[in-house]
């Protein structure tokens, strides 16, 4: 039986006024001096299924976009690192992700034990307040400007030690939930861990030389390679149960010289356009019906979580002084893909469906409030700083 045919004019209509929404929403945000992701959750969740005014978009072609626009915001997060540093960066980060597993999953799993939840669920919670947004807070440094700052390297380094202690974590919680055999658990994992060190190996060993082979004069086909080679890079790694996200993030690390500069701002536009449509599409996954039962909980749960991420950032960014330490905490805070994955795999495996709105709610909450603490640290900061001085 054929395939109904795709009305395309549907298709652009919903499109160009989804695009033309967001471009306004972006223009309110900038005139405030906000961050406009917020905005962009809360307008996918006003149009989403059960929101105000629901929209019947093309959820295929929007999910392809998402997936896009998180990994261009990592590619071009990468391209401000040389192999060497990230090498320094997880060396020096070692501290850093202990602290961060010990503060922000424990009390993830706590609060699934404490609602009777059974332990494979309740480590799956863990999961989902343990790892931050690599999406969202690489649209956060882009928009404030803080790639270069001295926390930012504490930043990467925590969010790096998270992909990849996701990419060890996915496999395993795959096979706990779905009661599959140890042999099954070792191959998975064992998988994901080579894939991660190839990678790895390629963009320390061979980054320069493949930079130099793509550099070229013409836009179009910086564009095209470097679009290409992300895409290329990231479909292989989550194919080998590694992080799309870690993949995207590993070729701008690769890439370096004239190739990475002119990559970055050739790129820049599309990243723009594909973030944005993460953002929206986020929120558009979101019954706002299944959030209301869930909401004292969820904000409970942020409450607790937003202190231990601030103060895993406190912590991890020593001696770049009290500013950078408060943007560090205040960054990290937002949660995202991740978590929303990890739920979709417990409830998959059969887990209460108050796992998945519980869920949504925590992970909605905190990707509002992120952005708005990294932008609100300079000030705090500002006051603290004042204050001291005073005294």
């Amino acid at each position: 039986m054929a395939e109904p045919a795709v009305d395309v004019s549907l298709v652009f209509v919903e499109l160009g006024a989804a695009t033309l929404g967001l471009a306004l929403l972006s223009r309110f945000a900038s005139r405030l001096g906000l961050s406009a992701i917020p905005l962009y959750l809360l307008a996918g969740l006003a149009f989403g299924n059960g929101g105000v005014l629901p929209l019947p978009f093309s959820e295929g072609f929007a999910h392809v976009g998402a997936e896009i626009g998180v990994v261009l915001l990592l590619f071009t997060l990468g391209l401000e690192y040389t192999g060497a540093e990230l090498a320094q960066t997880l060396r020096s980060g070692v501290r850093a992700g202990l602290i961060d597993i010990l503060f922000n999953f424990a009390p993830g799993v706590v609060f699934g034990l404490l609602l009777g939840w059974r332990p494979t669920v309740a480590a799956a919670f863990g999961g989902i307040t343990y790892v931050s947004s690599s999406g969202v807070i690489a649209k956060v440094l882009q928009e404030l400007g803080r790639h270069n700052s001295p926390e930012t390297r504490t930043i990467i380094s925590v969010l790096v030690l998270e992909d990849l202690a996701m990419a060890v974590f996915l496999p395993l919680l795959s096979v706990a939930l779905t009661d599959q055999t140890g042999e099954a658990a070792v191959i998975s994992v064992a998988v994901a861990v080579v894939a991660v060190a190839v990678v790895l190996v390629v963009a320390l060993a061979f980054g320069e030389p493949l930079s130099r082979a793509a550099v070229h004069g013409s836009d179009e086909v910086i564009l095209l390679t470097s679009f290409g080679l992300v895409l290329l890079v990231s479909g292989i790694a989550q194919r080998l149960q590694v992080s799309a996200a870690v993949g995207a993030f590993l070729v701008g690390i690769a890439v370096s010289g004239p190739f990475a500069k002119h990559a970055g701002r050739v790129i820049a536009p599309v990243r723009d356009l594909f973030a944005a449509v993460f953002f929206f599409f986020f929120g558009l996954q979101i019954a706002p019906g299944a959030l209301l039962p869930a909401l004292p909980l969820a904000f409970g749960l942020v409450a607790v979580t937003t202190m231990t991420k601030f103060a895993t950032g406190w912590l991890a960014a020593g001696g770049v002084g009290l500013r950078g330490r408060i943007r560090a905490g205040a960054t990290l805070i937002a949660r995202g893909e991740f978590s929303i994955v990890i739920a979709g795999l417990a409830v998959g495996a059969g887990a209460a469906p108050q796992v998945a709105s519980l869920a949504a709610a925590y992970v909605l909450a905190c990707a509002i409030i992120g952005p708005v603490a990294a932008r609100a640290a300079d000030p705090l900061a500002n006051v603290i700083l004042k204050a001291q001085q005073r005294t």
